[in-house]
């Protein structure tokens, strides 16, 4: 019986702990910690985009502005998948090859770093005036949006001389609005 008792005793301590410590019958409740409940499905931020894409002469950049979806996805990166996505106007031409995937975007001291697959550069058209209207839809799509002074590209993390051997892209890119058609 001496030890029997202690053995009550431990396990009666042990479960007082439990169901104070929340181990039994408590339900796991969702919310935002003030008893508010969490949408599961929360609401998607409808934001409104300015894109540039290539005119059809592939001489200018011109604008699309368009309403979209955010999602999770940071706002930077919103705007380079819609350009990959391509112009939804009449006139307008893609200027990212629709292989070309982005892996991310991170804006850093004003800079943007867009960090591409390999297929932004090996899928490209190629030309000069392709080559500067890919690189400066992106720089002018991206700097449009303030905190964003220039943009560095990349290719799976690496920097490159150019992207189709017209132009240097090894260090960051200001906004050129002379590629814009008025």
């Amino acid at each position: 019986m001496r030890k029997v008792v202690p053995f009550i005793l431990i396990c009666l301590l042990l479960t007082g702990l439990a169901a104070g410590c929340g181990w039994f019958g408590a339900e796991k409740k969702s919310g935002d910690g003030n008893g508010e409940p969490v949408d599961p499905n929360p609401a998607q931020e409808q934001v409104t985009l300015t894109l540039y894409f290539g005119d059809t002469n592939a001489e200018y950049l011109s604008q699309e502005v368009r309403t979209v979806d955010k999602g999770a996805e940071p706002y930077e990166a919103v705007l380079v998948e819609e350009l990959i996505k391509g112009p939804q106007a009449q006139g307008l031409v893609k200027t990212i090859p629709p292989e070309a995937k982005l892996i991310d975007v991170r804006v850093v001291d004003g800079t943007a770093f867009v960090n591409f697959s390999r297929e932004f550069q090996t899928k490209h058209w190629g030309g000069s005036a392709g080559e500067l209207l890919t690189i400066y839809s992106v720089v002018n799509t991206l700097t449009e949006e303030p905190g964003i002074e220039q943009v560095q590209f990349l290719i799976e993390g690496d920097k490159l001389e150019s992207l189709a051997g017209h132009m240097d892209i090894q260090e960051p890119l200001r906004r050129d609005d002379s590629f814009i058609k008025e």
